[in-house]
């Protein structure tokens, strides 16, 4: 997700896909961080390779902010959001399940503390739970199914954000900066 703002070229919507619905647009999107990712593993295991080194190769950690008010909030890159958290964590555990692929995810819940002074920075808002308790839209699924039955966080029953409704979540999603764009987006932060 750092990467939508520092090395953005994987992120931000081609000339060639300007005629995609939003939608699709966030789609691809996220379809090409997944790319991203992959690339980074596979250069890694590559490496290794080439150094004669057969181990394996573990993703110490991967992960995707639902807010900021930064870099990958609305004004930068436009990456943060529940949305795309969680269509990235989803794909990123299909891929690396279909491997074998071991993968740390961070994280399980926000932390406030991380970035204190500022409530709404990215660093608060990499977990999978909120702080309400309630679990984010990666892991609405593991509610239904009943995997948090019995659990609660500060005594509250984990339920989903936005009472599971996909459509008033995608409400809140913001299309990735056209590829032109993002000279100007990281001038002006």
């Amino acid at each position: 997700m750092h990467n939508t703002y520092y090395n953005p070229a994987f992120w931000v919507v081609p000339e060639e896909e300007m005629n995609l619905t939003e939608q699709e647009k966030i789609d691809a999107a996220i379809e090409r961080s997944i790319k991203f990712a992959q690339n980074q593993y596979e250069a890694v295991t590559n490496y290794m390779k080439s150094l004669g080194v057969n181990k394996p190769v573990h993703i110490g950690e991967s992960g995707w902010a639902t807010t900021s008010n930064s870099h990958y909030g609305a004004e930068a890159s436009k990456a943060a959001d529940e949305y795309k958290a969680g269509e990235y964590y989803k794909r990123m555990r299909k891929w690396t399940n279909e491997n074998n692929i071991s993968l740390f995810y961070f994280e399980a819940f926000d932390e406030q503390w991380k970035d204190a002074q500022n409530p709404l920075g990215s660093e608060n808002h990499f977990g999978l739970i909120n702080l309400q308790g309630e679990a984010k839209y990666a892991i609405w699924d593991l509610v239904d199914s009943g995997v948090f039955e019995g659990l609660t966080r500060d005594g509250k029953p984990i339920t989903k954000t936005q009472e599971g409704n996909l459509e008033v979540l995608k409400k809140q999603v913001l299309v990735p900066p056209a590829y032109d764009k993002i000279n100007e987006i990281q001038q002006n932060n």
